[in-house]
């Protein structure tokens, strides 16, 4: 699946409603995690339990006011008794809520992380070519958005949609029984057009997020790029190209947000209005009671204290709907990148690559990137085991292709890829890649610490490399003196991408990771490409010496590092076009020795 998709695609095309909700349930509701049920069920008894003690605040408060009317003593004494009683409701009221939200926070946190690390996961399982067309800001803003609104979401989702229907209802009952069937039909009437208004204004305000979130990505995406290309910028003098580019997205997104925040002002206004025209007709409907003595004064407090209390919720409505619908959207995304085709699967019950002889066979290999434009044309070639072959062709012609279908980076439309006699796709791609070390032309390293990324080549089945290993290695690739003289040794960091090293230095750290990794199979692609002659050669000696024993394809662009190579292989527009020994393909006159010659003509200028 070709992923171009960014977070706009991904907000129009997901599922935006309950059926995202319900792929969410098992995350809330693990079937592995009896704790967490057990909190789940104590949180909704003590939203139970809250919602009681507010629905019997308003009849103390009646109660109080009703016993005022008769100034005595024992009135004084009973009345405060309810004043008591109401207060501590409020109490109760609010420490129940408290306690339940205490109780929940461990299960929302809990669902929110597996989540987010199931989709992480996803996204390292999905193929190279998802990765080489997303834009990594974007990816990142959706995941952020996803895990920031979930729990805000279940929040809303659970104890203030549920507690408000079953607080509707209850009044409802109440008001029958106080007050006969019209005052329920006034306020049923009432909550429905402000349920109503709400969801058409802020399905509209939805909109205008989402183009806000749009915009909010592309700015992200644009600054992103543009500090990754940051030598770049400055080799063409870009810097204010790139500062108008970012002013451009910015601009357009405060636009948006500025119309998303001014369509609140709206929503609070139609909703005020809509709740005042109750309260004041209920109130009204009270004292008209009140005045023909079928109502008492308490009966206005307690009509009074249960509407401010149903409005309590209904006020956040918009709010709340807002940030469940929002939530939803950013879930349906991060779902979308959980159901994005992984394009290269291991097949069910693949066993693990054995590998006794390291031999790496290409049988009839056709691939191409786009269905229209094929690289390798039925490609054929051998290598032994313990053999180093050097694969080396015209820029285009398929070498760094060859390696990524050896890493099984993308599968071949047609043909076999064979190791130790084995198809690499009928075993898992676990054991494939940890059977092979590759040091890459453009090593790219994490942002931490020298000593990290050396040991990052440590195999999978250890939890960490010892310091003797790490030291090992960097002494192999020739770059231990360069360390020992860093003030932090091990320790310095290299900064993102390892831009605080040179080009030779991150490609001495590749080739000590690789070392470390020690795998039976290795791919040198370009590896000494940025380094100078003197350690160039120090670094050939180091490799040459790690090849002993294992099988090597040497993939170059200078052909005096691959000169004294077992075999070489000669690529043109992803075909074999000559094999052999160095000295044999110069004796043949024919495309190799084209380019050397063409090469020692360079060196000589």
């Amino acid at each position: 699946m070709g992923p171009t998709n960014t977070t706009s695609d991904t907000d129009r095309a997901a599922p935006e409603g309950w059926q995202t909700l319900r792929r969410f349930l098992p995350y809330l509701w693990p079937k592995d995690r009896t704790d967490l049920r057990i909190r789940i069920v104590i949180a909704l008894i003590l939203v139970l339990v809250a919602k009681g003690a507010t629905l019997a605040l308003p009849y103390a408060y009646r109660a109080a006011v009703d016993a005022m009317e008769t100034p005595a003593d024992a009135t004084a004494m009973v009345a405060i008794s309810f004043v008591v009683a109401y207060a501590a409701g409020r109490f109760a009221s609010v420490a129940f809520d408290n306690i339940r939200n205490m109780v929940f926070e461990r299960v929302g946190q809990d669902a929110t992380r597996q989540f987010a690390e199931d989709v992480f996961a996803r996204l390292h399982r999905l193929s190279l070519r998802f990765h080489l067309s997303r834009r990594t800001g974007e990816i990142t803003k959706t995941v952020e958005r996803g895990t920031k609104t979930i729990d805000t979401m279940l929040y809303f989702l659970l104890f203030n949609i549920a507690p408000t229907a079953i607080e509707l209802i209850a009044v409802a009952v109440i008001f029958y029984i106080n007050f006969g069937i019209g005052l329920v039909i006034a306020t049923a009437v009432t909550v429905v057009a402000y349920i109503v208004v709400t969801q058409v204004i802020t399905e509209w305000r939805t909109k205008l997020r989402r183009e806000m979130n749009d915009l909010d990505g592309q700015a992200l995406s644009r600054a992103v790029d543009s500090l990754l290309n940051y030598e770049t910028v400055k080799y063409f003098g870009a810097e204010r190209r790139e500062e108008a580019r970012y002013a451009k997205a910015a601009q357009q997104y405060s636009e948006a947000a500025i119309k998303s925040d001014s369509s609140l002002g709206l929503l609070n206004i139609a909703q005020s209005l809509i709740t005042n025209l109750l309260m004041a007709g209920a109130m009204g409907y009270t004292v008209w009671g009140w005045s023909r003595g079928n109502l008492t004064t308490g009966d206005l407090v307690f009509v009074n204290t249960y509407l401010v209390q149903l409005f309590r919720p209904l006020d956040l409505l918009g709010f709340v709907y807002r940030t469940i619908r929002q939530g939803l959207i950013d879930m349906a995304a991060m779902f979308k990148l959980i159901d994005a085709d992984v394009e290269v699967k291991d097949v069910p019950g693949a066993p693990a690559l054995r590998i006794d002889r390291p031999g790496i066979t290409f049988e009839n290999v056709h691939f191409g990137y786009d269905p229209d434009r094929e690289i390798l044309h039925g490609l054929d070639f051998e290598i032994g085991a313990g053999e180093t072959v050097a694969l080396v062709g015209p820029s285009g012609a398929g070498k760094s292709t060859i390696a990524r279908l050896l890493f099984r980076f993308y599968d071949p439309r047609a043909g076999r890829i064979l190791i130790d006699g084995q198809d690499i796709s009928k075993v898992t791609q676990e054991s494939l890649r940890a059977a092979i070390g590759i040091v890459p032309q453009d090593s790219v390293l994490f942002n931490d610490t020298i000593g990290y990324n050396i040991g990052y080549g440590r195999p999978s089945h250890m939890d960490d490399a010892d310091e003797d290993a790490i030291r090992e290695a960097a002494r192999g690739a020739a770059i231990l003196p360069f360390i020992e003289m860093l003030p932090e040794g091990f320790e310095t960091q290299v900064g993102e991408r390892g831009l605080k090293l040179s080009g030779g230095e991150k490609q001495r750290v590749a080739i000590a990771r690789t070392l470390l990794k020690n795998p039976p199979i290795v791919i040198l692609d370009e590896a000494t490409s940025a380094l100078d002659s003197r350690t160039e050669q120090e670094i050939l000696a180091t490799l040459n010496r790690v090849a002993r024993g294992r099988t090597t394809l040497a993939i170059a662009h200078r052909l005096s590092t691959i000169a004294d190579a077992d075999r070489i292989l000669v690529l043109e527009n992803g075909r074999l076009a000559e094999q052999g020994r160095h000295a044999e393909l110069l004796r043949r006159d024919g495309l190799y020795a084209e380019m050397w010659a063409r090469q020692q003509a360079d060196s000589e200028a």
